[in-house]
């Protein structure tokens, strides 16, 4: 029977200590002894001072040192090709070619839009068991399941591994914690950064878009306004 499949984001593994192999990295670039040392040596305020620094410069490609590995469940098949688009990360993704959505029934994702009028909702549930006795109907007579996939829906649920250095999660945050961006992918940006803060706090701290990150929305006439209500705030377009 198709259901409903929930959001579920966990952090599967991340650097040992990412705040101090980064400081390690960022104080090598200028020191002549090794990072080994250098990790062994650097207390928790000068950390938070260079982490800062960087983060602030620009110069962030040493938050590259620190990597952290998600297992994402119960997203839509529209939600993971929002997120492959991030191309500095690694992906491996649940293969509808392999697995079966006969196995304890095809689960699939509800926006909320749809939710909250009852009548949609049910057409909706009706659609999605519609598409499983379809997909159902393709396989038992015959049609591999690399072929019968092809009826299922961008509701269909997924799941997938992710792993991405702290550099590019910070631009991933900026991207997809935007009011912008698509409701799917924003709340798993949200759950994802939850864990990446108890990991790595420091390079962490102010993470999110960038009316937030920057106090800049980059967003011109296609903003949602949300940076009026950050103090200092302002919006630009890039030209």
């Amino acid at each position: 029977m198709a259901r409903v499949a929930k959001l579920k984001v966990k952090l599967l593994a991340c650097t040992k200590e990412p705040e101090r192999n980064v400081t390690a990295a960022i104080r090598q670039c200028y020191a002549a002894v090794g990072a080994a040392e250098l990790k062994r040596k650097t207390d928790e305020e000068t950390r938070k001072r260079l982490i800062a620094q960087i983060k602030g410069s620009g110069h962030t490609s040493t938050l590259e040192h620190a990597v952290f590995t998600f297992a994402i469940e119960g997203v839509s098949r529209a939600c993971t090709h929002q997120l492959v688009r991030h191309r500095i990360a690694s992906y491996s993704q649940q293969s509808q070619r392999y697995v079966s959505e006969l196995k304890g029934g095809m689960e699939y994702i509800v926006p909320p839009e749809i939710k909250k009028i009852k009548a949609v909702y049910r057409r909706y549930r009706k659609l999605m068991k519609e598409v499983e006795d379809g997909y159902r109907g393709l396989v038992e007579s015959g049609i591999k399941p690399e072929d019968a996939r092809f009826v299922l829906p961008n509701a269909a649920e997924s799941k997938i591994v992710v792993t991405m250095n702290a550099r590019a999660l910070l631009n991933f945050f900026q991207e997809r914690l935007c009011d912008r961006a698509q409701w799917e992918i924003r709340a798993l940006a949200g759950e994802m950064l939850k864990l990446v803060k108890k990991a790595a706090p420091i390079i962490f701290a102010g993470a999110g878009p960038t009316c937030e990150s920057q106090k800049i929305c980059w967003e011109g006439k296609m903003s949602c306004g949300r940076w009026k209500r950050i103090k200092g705030g302002e919006l630009r377009a890039r030209s």
